[in-house]
């Protein structure tokens, strides 16, 4: 149906353009393992067993406690406690949270997507947005360029043979770029506010309390914080988050440096919250975030 060889060439370049990107990010997104704790947020060996003995759950946070002393943990649960995957055994980091789907904790968990059939996470987040954005490309090409026969469709300027062909492209095509921008959009705007799917409905707990925006850096730096520092790279599926998924900056844990931070210390074997003074509590709000 086209006649200027061109045309021809324009089209071909840009749709095989689009549909390699868009099944290379598909690829990178279903293929790519999500990332999980590593061994040094598991407990050892004595305080695991020590931990499935105790049956108090004041016993079992006093263990969880101790153990998370030396991570870089600032988020709670909604109660104050650490949080702890007993399925998997280990004490989430940040960001993590366990799949039901996949039966593993994943690092900035956003959600486990059956479209893939893989949790989209901190390994993979980029490529799913790019797969998002890529798809959307695809489908509005094909339904741009299919528009004007099916403009010429219902003039019947088409012969019988390709009448459905065009209805069912256009169609198709049309559904799914509005699914995909909607879709696409709402991602987009979660990466400017640094959050998961997650977090968009509950948010993490800090120290201070609940914080939907605990994690928000400002819009490039959050930006950066998926697609990384070098902006070539941004639209290849390629990984250039920043960070390791096990810690992530904050933005209002040390904000206060005057409030008094409760610890954990032993006497007689037993475990009690003391209250730093103010200096301490500096001190050691610097040293964590140090380390």
């Amino acid at each position: 149906t086209i006649i200027s060889i061109g045309e021809k060439i324009v089209y071909l370049i840009f749709f095989h353009l689009s549909f390699v990107m868009f099944v290379w990010s598909y690829w990178k997104t279903i293929f790519t393992r999500p990332a999980n704790p590593s061994k040094e947020f598991c407990l050892p060996k004595a305080e695991k067993e020590r931990y499935e003995k105790e049956e108090r759950p004041e016993s079992q946070q006093e263990i969880l406690w101790r153990a998370a002393s030396t991570l870089p943990l600032y988020t709670r649960t909604g109660a104050g406690a650490i949080r702890y995957c007993d399925r998997c055994q280990v004490i989430k980091p940040d960001r993590c949270h366990h799949c039901s789907a996949c039966d593993m904790c994943v690092l900035k968990m956003d959600h486990h997507c059956p479209w893939v059939n893989n949790c989209v996470g901190f390994s993979n987040y980029k490529f799913f947005i790019l797969f998002l954005a890529y798809s959307l490309v695809y489908c509005l090409f094909i339904a741009a360029t299919v528009l004007q026969y099916f403009i010429k469709f219902w003039t019947n300027e088409l012969n019988n043979t390709a009448k459905f062909h065009v209805l069912f492209l256009f169609f198709v095509a049309a559904m799914f770029c509005i699914s995909i921008l909607s879709l696409f959009s709402y991602h987009l705007w979660l990466v400017g506010k640094n959050r998961s799917t997650i977090e968009a409905f509950r948010a993490p707990v800090f120290r201070t309390g609940s914080d939907k925006n605990g994690f928000s850096l400002g819009f490039r730096k959050n930006i950066a914080q998926v697609f990384g520092d070098q902006k070539k790279y941004w639209l290849l599926p390629i990984f250039t988050s920043q960070g390791d998924g096990l810690t992530f900056p904050a933005r209002l844990v040390n904000a206060d440096a005057e409030q008094a931070t409760v610890t954990l210390h032993p006497d007689s074997n037993k475990w009690r919250g003391i209250l730093f003074s103010e200096n301490t509590s500096f001190c050691l709000s610097a040293f964590r975030k140090q380390g």
